[in-house]
């Protein structure tokens, strides 16, 4: 178990700030990594131990929200469960495959596909589907699965956006409306985001004296976030898609310089 004690106080209310907007936009949309790993690394945090807290930190956001969604209604939960197993399976391989592969090509892919499935979120849909009498067996026991299996193993080999993408895949392949695609995404990458947590923990790379207050203010800005989606409607939950997108371009396209 690791801790840093010498962080200075405005640069942990900064992080406590970061990690509340992070929770807020990650139980909306996903994406909240964006936010909180470079902030990490910013305040000077080595990459690892920044990687591990974060994943610390937003298990908890990612469970708050799926209760908030849950409360309500929102999670279709034959989808969810079972994608629970694939992601979690995903994920450990690919952790397991992280160090065979050179992580400027992955987003390099990634910078490609982006503006296409930013722009899959205006497409609009023939059927929308939002009871789970509404799919096929094929979609609920092989694309479902397909899908969780593959986004959770981005997960652990890569990261950031995988809540994003999962709603894009639920909503794009599957056909649900963008309100239970973003509740069975919250389920689904709560998954991963244990399997990774664990990894890192084991290894001691989780900073547990910052990860804390961080958890409790992704706990907050999750609760919140997840409270709004339900009110506001899925014409919210897209623009808040649409912002993680060109967050996610413009840091990835940055990086590549």
């Amino acid at each position: 178990m690791e801790f840093l004690s010498d962080l200075p106080m405005h640069i942990l209310i900064l992080l406590t700030f970061v990690s509340f907007s992070a929770g807020f936009i990650d139980s909306v949309a996903g994406g909240g990594g964006l936010l909180m790993i470079p902030s990490l690394l910013l305040a000077g945090i080595p990459s690892h131990n920044a990687l591990g807290t974060n994943k610390f930190v937003a298990i908890f956001g990612s469970a708050t929200a799926s209760i908030t969604f849950a409360l309500n209604k929102k999670i279709i939960w034959r989808i969810a469960l079972l994608g629970v197993v694939f992601s979690l399976l995903g994920s450990v391989c690919g952790t397991k495959t992280i160090l065979l592969f050179d992580k400027q090509t992955v987003e390099k892919i990634i910078l490609t596909i982006l503006p296409f499935t930013a722009i899959i979120t205006f497409i609009p849909k023939k059927k929308i589907k939002s009871d789970v009498s509404d799919f096929t067996s094929r979609e609920l026991y092989v694309y479902s699965p397909i899908i969780c299996f593959c986004l959770g193993f981005y997960d652990g080999f890569f990261g950031p956006g995988t809540g994003t993408f999962l709603i894009l895949a639920f909503y794009s392949l599957l056909g649900m409306n963008m309100m239970n695609a973003s509740a069975v995404a919250k389920v689904v990458n709560l998954a991963s985001g244990v399997g990774s947590f664990i990894t890192f923990a084991i290894k001691g790379n989780v900073l547990y004296s910052i990860g804390i207050p961080l958890a409790m203010a992704n706990i907050l800005g999750s609760f919140i976030g997840s409270k709004i989606a339900i009110k506001k409607g899925q014409g919210f939950i897209k623009i808040i898609i649409i912002a993680v997108f060109v967050i996610m371009f413009a840091s990835l396209l940055l990086r590549q310089k």
